[in-house]
């Protein structure tokens, strides 16, 4: 019988484990990779995308699995490191494999037909195969023999004068495009939706900041005209959440509070009874409504 500390390990084990693909049967095939970093961010942008399954086709380094380098870049999935093997042969490699689509670039005589990963994938999703995606060394791309073995060609659509891409990039852009054919995952919210402000909250912050703005002098309450209810439309296309609110009557009784004191030599400040009557060098100018005409705001 197992022991307690052992129960307890296993979910976590269990957790740690790369995402089981058995049901759909991806295959992701690196040929003759040379730089440890690519093998090991190609495991990471597989695992990511929820596929587990990578074959290693005559590495340049033998135990380049193992390797700091590979380690390191895989940034957490070295299980899909611990799970990969190497084969000696495409032919190897995708044994088992129903659908092969190679990458590459490079035009050829002849050879599978070439499409865009969005063009070719979601028909494929549908089609039951397992599917293998080839791609070749990072210096010089798939042997011609390797892209004869495969039933499509992908091409990542890239800027005409530049399309070179890293290897482990290409992986990362092929598997997402792979699991978005394949349903996808959704988008987990990382904020919570905020509490909008009600209508009673709105017009509590209208009122106060009316008195404020009545107070530091910007509004005549003798000749409102149209700025408070365009102030009120403002807030209305804004949606303020309920802390919003708190934050802008903040704002107005700091700026009640500053109004209120007296400015130096005597008289108020800013939005005192000075300015309430345009005296003083600091007077705030009244709201007189948009220009261009005598008619009401």
């Amino acid at each position: 019988m197992p022991s307690a500390d052992a129960k307890d390990a296993a979910p976590a084990a269990a957790a740690s484990r790369a995402p089981d693909d058995a049901d759909d049967g991806t295959t992701f095939v690196l040929v003759q990779p040379s730089h440890a970093g690519n093998v090991g961010a190609a495991a990471r942008a597989i695992k990511v995308m929820g596929f587990a399954r990578l074959v290693l086709v005559r590495p340049r380094h033998p135990d380049v699995l193992q390797l700091d380098e590979t380690l390191a870049m895989a940034s957490g999935a070295t299980d899909v490191l611990a799970a990969a093997r190497v084969a000696d042969s495409l032919a190897e490699a995708l044994a088992g494999s129903t659908w092969a689509c190679a990458t590459a670039m490079t035009p050829r005589d002849f050879g599978p037909p070439t499409f865009a990963p969005r063009e070719h994938l979601p028909a494929l999703a549908g089609g039951g195969h397992r599917v293998a995606f080839v791609f070749g060394p990072e210096r010089t791309g798939l042997a011609n023999e390797d892209v004869w073995r495969c039933h499509a060609c992908l091409s990542i659509p890239t800027h005409p004068d530049y399309g070179s891409l890293n290897l482990a990039q290409a992986v990362q852009l092929v598997a997402y495009d792979w699991r978005q054919a394949l349903g996808g995952f959704p988008v987990v919210p990382r904020t919570t939706d905020p509490t909008l402000a009600d209508a009673a909250a709105v017009q509590g912050l209208l009122d106060h900041w009316q008195q404020a703005l009545e107070q530091i002098g910007f509004l005549d309450p003798a000749a409102p005209k149209k700025l408070m209810p365009r102030l009120n439309q403002l807030l209305d296309r804004a949606q303020l959440s309920a802390e919003e609110v708190h934050i802008l009557r903040g704002i107005a009784r700091a700026v009640q509070r500053a109004a209120a004191v007296p400015a130096p030599g005597g008289g108020r400040g800013e939005g005192g009874e000075g300015s309430q009557t345009g005296a003083g060098a600091g007077a705030m100018p009244r709201y007189v409504g948009p220009p261009g005409g005598a008619g009401p705001a």
